[in-house]
């Protein structure tokens, strides 16, 4: 695992992960946010991976628009094929590469 410069103590871990499902929450429908993209606006930038684990792990993620966090390719969740469908029953559309088309679909919060 990468060594980071900016480790974080365990009450930031868990600013971290309250602020990570907050942004999460706010995801409009029919749009996509990145991992990194909510790393960097919890104040992490370096920790995309860790978004990732905080909306798989943590109590109460399952009733949150998980499936609008892609990655910054468009890419979805290996192994989470129902992400697709729950984006494409939203509206979202996708390349021909089976990518989230990021032009049209990334939302930037204005904060």
């Amino acid at each position: 695992m990468k060594d980071y410069p900016d480790k974080m103590t365990a009450l930031q871990a868990r600013a971290f992960g309250e602020d990570v499902l907050n942004i999460v929450s706010q995801i409009p429908r029919g749009r996509v946010m990145t991992y990194g993209h909510i790393a960097a606006l919890a104040g992490w930038p370096s920790h995309s991976r860790m978004v990732g684990r905080t909306l798989r792990y943590s109590p109460g993620s399952e009733h949150l628009p998980c499936h609008r966090v892609v990655n910054k390719e468009g890419r979805t969740a290996p192994g989470w094929s129902r992400q697709r469908t729950l984006l494409e029953a939203e509206g979202v559309t996708f390349k021909s590469n089976g990518h989230v088309d990021m032009q049209q679909f990334l939302w930037e919060p204005i904060y």
